[in-house]
C-alpha cells in the first residue's frame, strides 16, 4: 500500500505551463469576504472575554482592605503626649497603639438615588470629623442590596477632598459607581483615611 502524493496540487495563481487560467484580483477579494466576518467575530469574542473578566472582579471580589485602597502608607499624626516605655525583659519596648484617622470620622447622614438612566448610584452623605487634625483621601465602601435584603454588589470610592478638624462636610450626589437595576437599598461605611 502506497500513498501517492504526486497528485496533490496547490491551489493559487495559475501559470501558462500548467494550463490553468489565472484568477483575477476580484475573485481573490471575493473569497476574502468569507473570512472577514469570522475574523471580526473572533476578535469581538476575545475583546468581550477580556472586558468581562476585568469588569466582574471589583464587584465580586473579596472586601477591599485599607492598604489596597491607599497607594502610599498612611502617615500617623504626631501624638501630643509621648510616654516613656522602658524595655521589657525581652529587650523590646511596648509601643502604645495610635488611633486611626477613620476612628474620628463618622457618616452622620446618608441617602442615595439613581442617575444616568438608572444605572448610576449617586450618594449624598455628611462626614463629621472629630479628630484634632484634618483628614484627606477618605475611602468609602457602599453595599447595595435588594428589597428583601439580599446582597447585590459593593462599590468603593476614594474622596480626594479635605475635611477640616472638628468640622463636618456634606458631599452631594457623589457618583459611587454603576449598580444593578434591582438595587433598592444602600449602606455606606468608612474604610480608610489619611491625615492632611
Amino acid at each position: 500500500m502506497s500513498i501517492e502524493l504526486s497528485r496533490i496540487e496547490l491551489t493559487g495563481l495559475g501559470d501558462a505551463a500548467s494550463g490553468r487560467p489565472e484568477k483575477s484580483a476580484a475573485e481573490y477579494l471575493k473569497s476574502g469576504y468569507v473570512w472577514l466576518p469570522a475574523a471580526a467575530l473572533i476578535a469581538g469574542m476575545a475583546a468581550w472575554a477580556l472586558v468581562a473578566g476585568y469588569a466582574s472582579k471589583p464587584a465580586e471580589g473579596e472586601p477591599v482592605s485599607a492598604a489596597a485602597v491607599l497607594a502610599e502608607p498612611a502617615a500617623a499624626p504626631a501624638p501630643s503626649v509621648v510616654a516613656y516605655n522602658p524595655p521589657t525583659a525581652e529587650g523590646e519596648a511596648i509601643v502604645p497603639e495610635e488611633t486611626a484617622p477613620v476612628d474620628g470620622l463618622k457618616i452622620s447622614s446618608q441617602y442615595w438615588r439613581r442617575g444616568g438612566l438608572g444605572s448610576k448610584a449617586l450618594v449624598t452623605f455628611t462626614l463629621r470629623n472629630t479628630n484634632d487634625y484634618a483628614v484627606k483621601d477618605i475611602a468609602i465602601s457602599c453595599a447595595f442590596s435588594r428589597r428583601d435584603g439580599s446582597h447585590l454588589t459593593d462599590r468603593l470610592r476614594v474622596i480626594h477632598d479635605i475635611v477640616n478638624k472638628r468640622s463636618r462636610k456634606t458631599f452631594a450626589r457623589l457618583h459611587v459607581g454603576f449598580v444593578n437595576v434591582n438595587a433598592s437599598k444602600a449602606k455606606c461605611s468608612l474604610v480608610a483615611a489619611r491625615p492632611a
